[in-house]
């Protein structure tokens, strides 16, 4: 498909991705961890995962072909590998975080989205509240088992589910750029007076581009600085962006290619600093407008009022960042207030412009491995150039000149790329395209040649 066809500047070919990788070390005597059915050794040397919100591999491939990203291209081609991988259902941001440190599908971390309808009190609940994870994480167990752990997000409402478990310790380290100035007494008791200081700059503003790269780089320079300290540092790092730059620019613009070039020089540090890289994405981006550049949304609660189905549709993509996309995405579950009438919702959904595919809760949590008890009644995804939203009334849009989102099946394609080679089994299965997103830490711990 196109998405693959555009992938080719970054899966090299066979040849390439078959170079010689660093020298191998010696067998691990190390014990494993088994977290949600699945095993993972220990680490020898430093782990860096990253998540890069919103990236679809366009902008890797255009920024390749632009020259603004020379460190991934050296990385590529001097025993790196990469592949297109598949994401969770809805391409949102919290159920794929969330998978990604499980290692599991939102059917056992119970994420799902950002909101759910509580029946039993009729109210929309966020589900940003670690209260509503049905597993525990990976970085949790690494811990248990001494390994040192630090998170850094962009977004604060993913530090609480990403940290589930984990306090401030001489061995564990989170903290949002959002919210750095809350983290002044974590970052003491690793020696550092606060994150200002300890960068030389202060983080910028959730709606800043940099803000990013602000995450990438807080990552990058413990990492520089515990190794400098300890040449033995072990640690895993988990860091997690935000996705206003793609909400706002498209691959290959100038705004992406400036974003991504300042992100190269972080992968490129990573690497020379001798970290295991695992970058992934935890969904892809498009534009969703019409032939006019008016934002391209089937309103869906007054499109059944109007056809006497009365309903509580819930866009789980609403979060506090309503300045990416205005609360409207590719996906949107249905509470019926009859449900005798679930058919009748699903006949006039399935003829709605810009609907790709109507489910029932039953088929949705087969289909996409999620929880029958959070996705309401009935679950619509859009189509590739469209969103979903609720009433005309209830979006604010004055801050979405050129609506670019997520959360259908149209980004469910994200990149994934190692800075080492892996076992052939593995190679073949990320050629192949059949691995997902929440596979990086089983790669990373477990394949990594």
């Amino acid at each position: 498909n196109s998405a693959r066809r555009m992938a080719a500047l970054v899966v090299l070919p066979r040849r390439l991705l078959r170079l010689p990788a660093l020298p191998r070390r010696a067998a691990s005597t190390s014990s494993a961890i088994t977290v949600n059915g699945r095993k993972y050794r220990l680490p020898e040397r430093p782990l860096v995962a990253i998540c890069m919100d919103g990236c679809a591999q366009a902008y890797l491939d255009q920024g390749i072909a632009a020259g603004v990203m020379p460190n991934l291209q050296r990385i590529l081609r001097s025993g790196g590998c990469s592949g297109l991988v598949k994401t969770v259902v809805p391409t949102y941001t919290n159920p794929n975080n969330v998978a990604i440190v499980t290692g599991a599908p939102a059917s056992v971390t119970g994420i799902c989205g950002n909101y759910f309808l509580d029946r039993t009190t009729g109210k929309e609940v966020m589900m940003n509240d670690p209260a509503f994870l049905r597993c525990e994480t990976i970085l949790l167990h690494l811990h248990r088992a001494s390994v040192p752990i630090t998170v850094v997000t962009a977004k604060d409402k993913l530090l609480r589910l990403l940290s589930h478990g984990l306090t401030p310790s001489k061995t564990f380290l989170g903290f949002s750029v959002e919210k750095a100035h809350e983290s002044v007494s974590a970052f003491k008791i690793h020696g550092y007076a606060d994150v200002t200081s300890f960068m030389k700059k202060p983080p910028p503003g959730i709606y800043d581009p940099d803000i990013s790269v602000y995450c990438l780089e807080a990552g990058l320079r413990l990492l520089q600085d515990r190794l400098s300290r300890d040449a033995a540092h072990r640690g895993v790092y988990y860091l997690s962006t935000t996705d206003y730059v793609q909400h706002k620019h498209a691959p290959g613009t100038a705004e992406a290619n400036e974003f991504y070039g300042k992100v190269d020089k972080v992968l490129g540090g990573l690497h020379d600093a001798g970290a295991i890289i695992g970058f992934t994405a935890d969904h892809g981006m498009n534009d969703k407008v019409t032939e006019s550049g008016a934002p391209n949304v089937a309103f869906l609660q007054t499109i059944l009022h109007e056809a006497g189905i009365e309903s509580d549709v819930i866009l789980p993509i609403t979060d506090p960042y309503v300045v990416h996309h205005g609360a409207l995405g590719g996906y949107a579950t249905v509470y019926l207030k009859n449900l005798k009438q679930t058919s009748s919702c699903m006949d006039v959904l399935r003829k709605v412009k810009g609907v790709d595919l109507v489910l029932t809760a039953d088929e949705a949590s087969k289909k996409f491995l999620l929880p029958a008890d959070r996705i309401g009644d009935v679950v619509v995804l859009a189509a590739k150039d469209s969103v979903l939203g609720r009433t005309k009334e209830y979006h604010d849009l004055s801050n979405v000149p050129h609506l670019r989102s997520h959360g259908s099946l149209w980004e469910a394609e994200v990149p994934m790329v190692f800075n080492r080679s892996v076992n052939a089994q593995t190679m073949q299965r990320l050629r192949a395209g059949e691995l997902f997103n929440y596979d990086v830490f089983d790669v990373l711990c477990n394949h990594v040649a």
